[in-house]
This record gives structure tokens, sequence and C-alpha cells, in this order.
């Protein structure tokens, strides 16, 4: 699984915006019930507006941080996740298919997309010819 690591530096107000999402996640794990989750919310909401015309960067930073490990505090055991997001019950399940399966449809199949074919036909044919110009003409086989 990709581990997201930051790599530059992340402006303040990107933090707060970051640190306030996480947050209201972690509100949607514990409360089920909407009514509990907005009225968390709200008052979750509330504590970043108090602190949003603080001046002192130093404090600032402090706070963030206070935030910051109250979140690892306060996980859930077992958080909500999107579908297909990673860790969510769908996530990678929709195999795509490469694109070379579409060469072994039969030919009644093909026929219903004439257009389609005609070009990828055409188009094979022409990353064939810029390969060999590229790369030259496969001696594997040739015997």
């Amino acid at each position: 699984m990709a581990v997201n690591l930051p790599t530059g530096l992340i402006s303040h107000t990107r933090r707060v915006q970051s640190l306030y999402k996480k947050a209201i996640r972690l509100l949607e794990a514990y409360y089920d019930e909407r009514d509990a989750f907005r009225y968390r919310a709200v008052l979750m909401r509330k504590e970043f507006d108090d602190k949003k015309d603080i001046k002192d960067m130093i404090t600032a930073y402090h706070f963030i941080e206070l935030g910051e490990q109250q979140l690892i505090d306060k996980q859930h055991y077992h958080p909500r996740r999107f579908p297909d997001s990673p860790g969510g019950v769908a996530y990678q399940r929709e195999v795509i298919p490469p694109d070379w399966v579409v060469d072994y449809w039969h030919p009644l199949e093909k026929a219903q997309y004439p257009e389609y074919f005609a070009r990828r036909e055409q188009r094979k044919k022409e990353f064939v010819k810029a390969w060999i110009s590229q790369y030259g003409q496969s001696t594997a086989g040739h015997h």
C-alpha cells in the first residue's frame, strides 16, 4: 500500500484545512446519527473559528501541533473509509483489462464497430513502423 508523504513545505493555512477535514472525518467515525454528528461538527468549527485570528505564529503553530496530537490520540478503532479509497471495501476491485484483449474479439464482435477497428489497425501499423524506425528490426526468431 502506498504511503502519502508530503514532499515539500506545507503552508499554515493548508495544515489548518487538513486538520479540520481530518477532525470532521473523525467525528463521522464516532457519531452515526446525523444530528449528533452535526452538533459536534458545529462545536468543532467554533473551536477553529475562535483561533483563526491568532497573529502570533508560534502560538498558532502550537495549536496546530496540539490539534494533530489530539487527532492521533482520539483515532477511531475502525474509521470510516470511502469504498474506492485505500482500505475501502472496493479499493482496486475493478480490474481493467489490457488493451490487447480487444485483439482477441470474435470477428462478429469487431464487425459491430467497423470504424473503431479500422482506425485501430491503422494505428497498430503506425506504432510498428515508429518502433522499427526508433529501435530497428527485431532479429529474434529470424534464424
